[in-house]
């Protein structure tokens, strides 16, 4: 990255829709950003259900799915880019023997201080015998900003943004992510105006 790039970088953060953010897509989202520089932003949103759950993703990809703990587990609507291509959001993961620091998957974006996403078949596969990441978020589709873009909608206050909690993509029930991430913040939805900025 160049010095005069980006001064915020926005990577393992959340973005949290602001009310007055009236976008079907991204109405009440919460965004896990995987990647901010100054070319643009990538995330996927973490609390819009998508059609289907897992069981049904991995008959469609013809994979057995072994992991009782997966087995209703929705699959998200991680935004409006490639909503065909699936996203698989985990723990980092380490490979045994620790060499060279290589991804354990072949398609892997690892979020600096964060999370790894993966795009490549081979996590599913892991998942299929009952082995890869312990702790998942799958979406179809993600979400994507131009150079400046993002910095101009949190401008505009059309954004929130606060460092990501893990627990709340992992453990906390998809309805009540939204005001989780709120609480981050120390706020509640009734305290934000729509008409925030707007006097």
């Amino acid at each position: 990255m160049s010095p005069d790039s980006a001064s915020i970088n926005l990577s393992h953060h959340f973005l949290i829709a602001m009310p007055g953010l009236e976008d079907e897509t991204f109405s009440k989202s919460v965004v896990y950003m995987c990647e901010h520089n100054n070319r643009g932003a990538m995330g996927l949103i973490i609390n819009k259900p998508g059609v289907f759950s897992l069981r049904h993703l991995f008959d469609k990809v013809e994979l057995p799915l072994r992991r009782d703990d997966l087995m209703q587990t929705q699959v998200l609507h991680g935004g409006p880019v490639q909503t065909e291509r699936g996203f698989v959001l985990h723990d980092p993961m380490v490979l045994d023997n620790k060499d060279k620091g290589e991804a354990v998957y072949a398609a892997t974006l690892s979020v600096p201080g964060g999370l790894e996403m993966t795009t490549s078949r081979d996590v599913l596969e892991a998942m299929s015998n009952g082995s890869g990441p312990r702790r998942v978020l799958v979406t179809l589709g993600y979400a994507s900003w131009g150079e400046g873009q993002l910095e101009s909608e949190i401008g505009e206050n059309s954004w929130l943004t606060v460092e990501a909690d893990p627990s709340i993509i992992f453990d906390t029930p998809l309805e009540q992510r939204y005001e989780r991430a709120l609480s981050l913040l120390g706020l509640q939805p009734w305290m934000l105006s729509p008409d925030a900025g707007h006097a």
